[in-house]
């Protein structure tokens, strides 16, 4: 069996070290892959999706609501704020 990335790679390293360019790679092109209109297939979704539930096919418009007013919270009053003091730190000293 013919390990052909090892081979491969052997090649780009003497062409480094031989300061030339690589062979180029050999294999099949591949046809590039078909462009999807992705507008169009989200529009055919929608209609689909609307049709199933027993929508219109035109969608008419939305309509538009105000929302209601949300209440004024009454401002609490503000507490006080009490500042903590760095506790005191006291090293006991050691006598030998």
């Amino acid at each position: 069996m013919t390990d052909h990335y090892t081979e491969a790679l052997h090649e780009v390293i003497e062409a480094k070290a031989e300061h030339r360019a690589p062979k180029p790679a050999e294999g099949e092109e591949k046809a590039p892959a078909p462009v999807v209109d992705l507008m169009a297939a989200l529009e055919k979704s929608v209609a689909d999706a609307r049709e199933r539930r027993g929508e219109s096919a035109g969608g008419g418009e939305a309509t538009v609501h105000e929302m209601p007013a949300k209440p004024k919270k009454k401002s609490a009053a503000k507490k006080a704020t009490v500042k903590k003091t760095a506790a005191k730190k006291t090293t006991r000293r050691r006598t030998a």
